[in-house]
């Protein structure tokens, strides 16, 4: 089992360290909270690695 922290697993990803964060408290990235660090194991990056960049598109008003 191999842990990663918020800044490392960010790197892995090419994402900052907010974006981790927010993956972990919106609940699609697994993690565990010890003190004031959270930890992520390295197989729990691979729910996450496939993901679109970006923001999703909005939706405009009439079209749907």
């Amino acid at each position: 089992m191999s842990l990663l922290t918020t800044k490392q697993a960010a790197q892995r990803l090419g994402v900052s360290t907010a974006r981790i964060r927010a993956m972990i408290l919106a609940g699609r990235l697994k993690a565990k909270k010890f003190s004031r660090v959270w930890v992520i194991r390295k197989e729990a990056l691979k729910a996450v690695e496939n993901r679109k960049p970006g923001r999703p598109p909005k939706k405009r008003k009439g079209k749907e």
